[in-house]
């Protein structure tokens, strides 16, 4: 497990090939990590196993309508990030995969602040964002997602720079699927300067993008890292089912010293499930 964890520390995202686990493998491995949250804090678990949530084709099915536009960071995101204490990290599991398509990509956010020039560097260490649910861009929340949203509410402001507690990199902190607004900035100040920041934060020299198998593991550190979804299998017939388990993770912390602010909700604990 020591060496598991140097890797995902030193390479923000590791793969595994052939791990054909049953659920309740997958949350018994998952723990070797650190205390696992609920499935997903807003959109539930799957039944009789609190700590897993069911990534399948079409879940996001009755969320949203309409065309969200489409950018260079449409879809990406780290998961959470509306949260206070947003998920350290997260372990995806590939059931039923398709013959071609349904590849996942992750950017590390620390390589993108570490290529950032000087001057902006500095300037964005004393910026905020407001993290939130919403439906993406373009599109229109169904009544569903946002009777899910309220009952459900996080919304939390994070650095953006934060400092990894572990590794002590400083990390450019802006999931573009949360992010809404820079604090101390106008509105149109904010929207530029966000923009600028996730085309940088998405460059291929960023990113690895990983085809998945049946029996594929992928584990990623949600606090310095950001992934997308793929949009090619609603064009495809094939079916896709993965798995996910996430770390409960602590309140970030910006390289000013400041910790976020949860605006509205609770930090996401542990989930209470069995012992596998």
């Amino acid at each position: 497990m020591h060496t598991i964890r140097s890797a995902l520390l030193r390479w923000k995202v590791v793969f595994f090939r052939d791990q054909h686990l049953s659920h309740e493998q997958q949350i018994a491995f998952s723990r070797q990590f650190g205390e696992l949250t609920p499935g997903h804090p807003v959109f539930g678990h799957v039944d009789d196993f609190p700590e897993l949530y069911s990534i399948a084709k079409h879940r996001k099915a009755n969320r949203h309508s309409g065309q969200a536009e489409q950018r260079p960071w449409t879809g990406w995101h780290a998961d959470v990030t509306a949260a206070h204490n947003p998920p350290a990290a997260s372990i995806l599991r590939g059931v039923t995969i398709p013959p071609y398509g349904g590849d996942t990509q992750w950017t590390n956010l620390a390589a993108a602040y570490e290529a950032l020039s000087k001057p902006l560097q500095v300037f964005l260490q004393g910026l905020r964002g407001e993290h939130r649910f919403s439906a993406p861009q373009g599109a229109t929340a169904s009544q569903e997602y946002l009777d899910l949203v309220r009952d459900n509410t996080l919304i939390s402001e994070h650095p953006l720079v934060t400092i990894h507690p572990e590794t002590g990199e400083k990390v450019l902190y802006i999931s573009p699927g949360f992010l809404k607004s820079i604090a101390e900035l106008s509105t149109r100040e904010s929207r530029v300067l966000l923009e600028l920041l996730w085309e940088h934060a998405v460059s291929s020299e960023f990113t690895v993008r990983f085809k998945w198998e049946p029996g594929s593991l992928a584990f990623w550190d949600n606090r310095s890292t950001a992934h997308v979804a793929p949009q090619d299998i609603f064009a495809l017939e094939f079916d896709r089912q993965l798995y996910r388990t996430t770390l409960v993770g602590e309140v970030p912390r910006g390289a000013d010293g400041r910790a976020s602010t949860a605006i509205q909700g609770n930090p996401v604990l542990a989930a209470h499930g069995a012992a596998y």
